[in-house]
């Protein structure tokens, strides 16, 4: 507790709020004139507690330019099944293959907006190459990895995918999301 008297402490405040309130003009008080916008509420809902880690060290990423200069590598080959959705453009950063620390993922997925014609960061993904096929399932968030997988560039891999920036409804780890979609849907373009 501080040495000072109590009476000088509330003289203090006193003085303080006065001298606020003499020197604040009534349009001060007025309520303001545009609404204020509220601010974002943050993202709570993951399933994991480390998803958090990974929302925060990959939410940068929303500015394409961003990932590009963090060594993500852009590419113009989006992945679509036409059964299970898509996962949508992989932006591969080599340095972070073989990566299970929640937030350094070796990729970050965007969808084109087909309104706007420009990328969206929608997930995340982990990939551990497996090149002798003798790995053990890699475990991120309670969870084994996806896999194995073989094809190029990677070879034999494992993944794990996880959707925290756009809601896949068949869950944050599935593979592809069915509102994901490389070429223009109807619902892109409703009709008036």
């Amino acid at each position: 507790m501080s040495a000072r008297p109590r009476p000088l402490i509330v003289a203090l405040a006193l003085a303080a709020a006065g001298s606020l309130a003499l020197g604040a003009t009534p349009a001060a008080f007025a309520a303001p004139a545009v609404p204020a916008v509220p601010a974002a509420k943050p993202v709570t809902d993951f399933p994991h507690p480390d998803l958090k880690k990974t929302y925060d060290a990959t939410v940068k990423y929303k500015s394409e330019q961003k990932a590009i200069d963090d060594g993500y590598q852009r590419t113009d080959e989006c992945v679509e099944d036409p059964k299970l959705g898509g996962m949508g453009y992989h932006y591969v950063n080599p340095a972070n293959l073989g990566s299970t620390d929640p937030t350094k993922p070796a990729a970050v997925l965007y969808e084109e907006n087909h309104k706007t014609g420009k990328r969206e960061l929608v997930a995340v993904e982990w990939v551990v190459p497996d090149p002798d096929e003798n790995l053990p399932r890699p475990r991120l968030f309670d969870r084994d990895f996806d896999g194995p997988f073989d094809f190029e560039p990677v070879g034999p891999h494992y993944s794990l995918h996880a959707w925290i920036f756009k809601k896949n409804p068949k869950g944050v780890f599935t593979p592809y999301n069915p509102r994901v979609h490389c070429t223009p849907c109807p619902e892109d373009h409703p009709k008036a």
